[in-house]
C-alpha cells in the first residue's frame, strides 16, 4: 500500500512546477506586435474602458437608491480605492511591458497555476463584460425607437422561457459586436484611432452635460426639505462606494497593451494617471450637476441625465445625451474585444494555452485568430444567453485579479534584481546554487575561493544590503530572521498577511449576520488579525527594497499594496453566495485545462536546466567561520564512477 503513496520529493517536485513564475527575456522591448501605441492613444484606451454607459445609468442608480447625493462622496472615495490597485498595475506596466495584464504580472512574481486561475478568471470577465455592454447598447438604441426592434423580433422569431436564456435573441447585440472584432483585427493602429472617434464624441457630450448641468443647477435639491446632502448617513456612502468601484475596472486595459507601446515605462504610468483622474473627475462632476439639476429622490435610474434634461424643458438635449451614451459603450466594447485576445495570447505563448491562439498575423502585428474566436463567442453569449445573473462575475473576477497584482507588487519589490546575482567575469562558470548543510542550515556553495573572500567583504559592509535582506537597523532585534534567502520571509510574511486579511474582513462582513458571534468574541477576533495583518505588514518592512530602478514604483510600499487587498478582499466577500458558486464551478473547469494541458505545455516545463561542469566548490557553512570543506561535485549529465570521495577534506584557510 505504502510503495503506492507518493514520495515526497516527488510532492516537492509537483509543487515546485506549480509554483515557478515566468523567465523574463533580457530585452523585453522584442515582441512581434507593432509598437505604435502613444500616451495619448493608451489614456483614451484607458477612458473608454472606464467612462461607459455606467456613467448614465450608474450615476442616477446610486444616488437616487443607495447613496443620494453623497454619491459625490461615494465616487471619491471609489476612485481612491482604484487607485491603489492602478498604481500596481502602472509599476508592472512600466517594468513587464508585456502583454498580459494581470496574468503576466502574477506569472513573473507568484506562480504559474495562480497565473493561469488569473488569466482564466479575466477571459471570463472580458467575454460577459462585452457581452453584457453589447446588450445594454442594443437596448438603449431600441428604446430610442419605442423598442420596435424588439416587438418586431419577439413577433417573426419568437420568445423564449427557458432558465439562462434570454427572452428573445439579440441580433443587434450580436451584430454590432461582430463589427467590432472585425475593425479590431485590422490592427492597433486601427483601433486605436476608432477609439480617439468615439472617446472625443463622449467627452464632448460630457462637456456639454457640465455646462447645461451647472447652468440649470438648484442648490435647494441638497436641502433638508429634499432629503438633504446624505440621506442615508455612511452607510449609504460606503454601500455607493462598493458599487462606484466597479466604474472604474477598466484601466487594466493600458497594462494589456504595453507590449503595443512605444515607450511603455513612460507611457503606461501616465496612461494609467490621466486615464484614471480623468474618468474620476468626470464621475464626480456628472454626479454634482445630475443633483442639482433635479431632486434626487425624483430621478429615473434607467435614463437619468436624459430624463433630468426633459424635465427641465431641455427635450432636445436627451438626444446627445443618448448619442454620447451609445459612443461611450462603443468604447467599451473596442476595449473589451481589444484586451482579451491579447490576455489569451500571452497565455498561449507561454503554452499555457492552446497554441494556435498564439499567431500573430505578419501584416497586421494583432493576434487574429484570438480576436475571431473569442470576438464569435461574445456574439454567441450576447444573442441567446441572459447575462443579468452573470454580470457579477465581472465584480469577482476583477477583485481576484487586482488582490493578485498587489500581493505580487509585494513580492517583487522585495525581490533581487536579475543583474543583483553575481557571475565571474569571463570564466563562463554558472552561478552557484546553494545546497543543504548539516543539521538542515542551508550552505553557499562558490566556484573559487575569491568568490568566498568577496562574499565576506560584502557581509561585513552593513551598508551594501540587497532587497529582501534584513534592515540593519533591525538586525539586533530580529537577528534569527538574517539566517534566510534574501526575500524568503516577505514571501512567508505577503501569505501570513492574506490569510489575516480574509479572516478580518470575514468576521467584518459575517461576524454579526451570519455567525452571529458575541460582542466578546468578535472583538477578541478582529483584535487577533488586525494584530496578524500589522504584524506581517511589519515583517515585510523591516528588510531591504529594490529602489534603483528607472522606471515608475508605486509610493508607500508594503503599505499600499496592504490596503489594496484588504479592500479587494472585503468587497469580494460582500458579493452574493451564488456568485461565489458559480466562480467555483468556472475554477474547476479551469483547473481541468490546466492540468490536461497547460502544465504539460508550459515553456518554462520544457526549458532544460543549465549543465553543471564544476570539479569542485568551496562549500561555506552558515555558522560563520572561515573553516572550508571542499569537495568534488560530479556533474549530473556524467556517470559517478571514478571520482575520489573528498566530502571529509576539511582545510583551514
Amino acid at each position: 500500500m505504502a510503495r503506492w503513496l507518493p514520495r515526497s520529493t516527488d510532492l516537492t517536485r509537483f509543487c515546485q512546477k506549480l509554483n515557478r513564475v515566468k523567465t523574463l527575456e533580457d530585452d523585453m522591448m522584442e515582441t512581434s506586435f507593432n509598437r505604435c501605441l502613444s500616451t495619448i492613444d493608451l489614456t483614451l484606451l484607458g477612458i473608454g474602458g472606464m467612462v461607459g454607459s455606467g456613467l448614465y445609468v450608474l450615476t442616477g442608480t446610486v444616488a437616487k437608491e443607495i447613496a443620494g447625493p453623497a454619491v459625490i462622496v461615494s465616487f471619491i472615495i471609489a476612485g481612491f480605492a482604484s487607485l491603489l490597485a492602478a498604481l500596481c498595475y502602472a509599476e508592472f506596466g512600466a517594468r513587464v511591458p508585456k502583454t498580459g495584464s494581470a496574468y503576466m504580472f502574477t506569472y513573473v512574481s507568484v506562480g504559474e497555476i495562480w497565473a493561469f486561475l488569473i488569466g482564466w478568471n479575466v477571459l471570463l470577465e472580458y467575454m460577459i463584460g462585452g457581452a453584457a455592454v453589447a446588450r445594454a447598447w442594443s437596448g438603449y438604441l431600441d428604446s430610442i425607437f419605442n423598442h420596435k426592434i424588439k416587438n418586431f423580433t419577439e413577433t417573426h422569431v419568437g420568445a423564449w422561457q427557458v432558465p439562462f436564456l434570454a427572452r428573445y435573441p439579440d441580433f443587434l447585440a450580436a451584430a454590432i459586436l461582430l463589427v467590432a472584432t472585425a475593425f479590431i483585427s485590422f490592427g492597433a493602429k486601427v483601433s486605436s484611432w476608432l477609439n480617439h472617434v468615439f472617446s472625443a464624441i463622449s467627452m464632448g457630450v460630457i462637456l456639454f452635460i457640465l455646462i447645461m448641468g451647472f447652468v440649470l443647477a438648484q442648490p435647494k435639491n441638497w436641502s433638508t426639505q429634499e432629503g438633504g446632502f446624505a440621506p442615508y448617513g455612511l452607510s449609504g456612502i460606503m454601500a455607493g462606494t462598493a458599487t462606484c468601484f466597479y466604474a472604474f475596472v477598466g484601466f487594466d486595459v493600458i497594462a494589456a497593451s504595453s507590449e503595443e507601446a512605444r515607450n511603455p515605462q513612460r507611457a503606461v504610468p501616465r496612461a494609467i494617471a490621466f486615464s484614471l483622474g480623468l474618468a474620476t473627475g468626470a464621475y464626480i462632476l456628472v454626479s454634482v450637476v445630475l443633483t442639482l439639476m433635479v431632486p434626487w429622490h425624483t430621478l429615473d435610474p434607467d435614463s437619468a441625465l436624459a430624463d433630468a434634461f426633459y424635465r427641465r424643458g431641455y427635450a432636445w438635449a436627451g438626444f446627445l445625451v443618448a448619442a454620447g451614451s451609445i459612443c461611450a459603450m462603443n468604447t467599451v466594447l473596442l476595449s473589451n474585444l481589444f484586451s482579451l485576445p491579447r490576455i489569451v495570447y500571452a497565455m498561449a505563448e507561454d503554452g499555457l494555452f492552446f497554441q494556435v491562439f498564439s499567431r500573430v498575423h505578419p501584416r497586421t502585428q494583432v493576434p487574429v485568430v484570438g480576436i475571431v474566436v473569442f470576438g464569435l463567442l461574445m456574439a454567441l453569449l450576447a444573442l441567446v444567453f441572459d447575462l443579468e445573473a452573470l454580470v457579477q462575475f465581472l465584480s469577482i473576477g476583477t477583485l481576484l485579479a487586482y488582490t493578485f497584482v498587489a500581493a505580487s507588487i509585494i513580492v517583487l519589490r522585495f525581490q533581487q534584481q536579475k543583474g543583483d546575482v553575481p557571475a565571474p567575469a569571463a570564466s563562463g562558470q554558472p552561478n552557484p546554487e546553494p545546497r543543504e548543510g548539516p543539521a538542515g542550515g542551508e550552505l553557499k556553495e562558490y566556484e573559487s575561493f575569491s568568490d568566498k573572500l568577496q562574499l565576506v567583504d560584502r557581509d561585513k559592509s552593513k551598508e551594501q544590503r540587497e532587497p529582501g535582506q534584513l534592515k540593519a537597523a533591525f538586525e539586533p532585534y530580529l537577528e534569527f530572521l538574517s539566517d534566510f534567502y534574501p526575500g524568503e520571509v516577505v514571501t512567508v510574511a505577503v501569505v501570513t498577511l492574506m490569510v489575516s486579511a480574509i479572516c478580518l474582513c470575514s468576521i467584518l462582513v459575517f461576524g454579526n449576520t451570519h455567525l452571529h458571534l458575541p460582542t466578546w468574541s468578535y472583538s477578541l477576533l478582529l483584535v487577533l488579525f488586525s494584530l496578524g495583518f500589522l504584524l506581517s505588514l511589519f515583517l515585510i518592512w523591516a528588510h531591504e527594497q529594490q529602489h534603483s530602478t528607472q522606471t515608475f514604483q508605486i509610493p508607500l510600499v508594503p503599505l499600499s499594496p496592504a490596503l489594496s487587498i484588504i479592500l479587494n478582499i472585503y468587497l469580494m466577500l460582500k458579493l452574493s453566495y451564488m456568485t461565489w458558486l458559480r466562480f467555483a464551478v468556472w475554477l474547476l473547469l479551469g483547473l481541468l485545462v490546466y492540468f490536461g494541458y497547460g502544465i504539460w505545455h508550459s515553456k518554462e516545463n520544457l526549458r532544460e536546466p543549465r549543465s553543471q561542469r564544476v570539479s569542485a566548490r568551496y562549500v561555506v557553512f552558515p555558522g560563520g567561520s572561515l573553516e572550508e570543506r571542499v569537495q568534488a561535485v560530479q556533474p549530473s549529465s556524467q556517470p559517478a564512477t571514478g571520482l575520489p570521495d573528498t566530502d571529509t577534506d576539511d582545510c583551514k584557510r
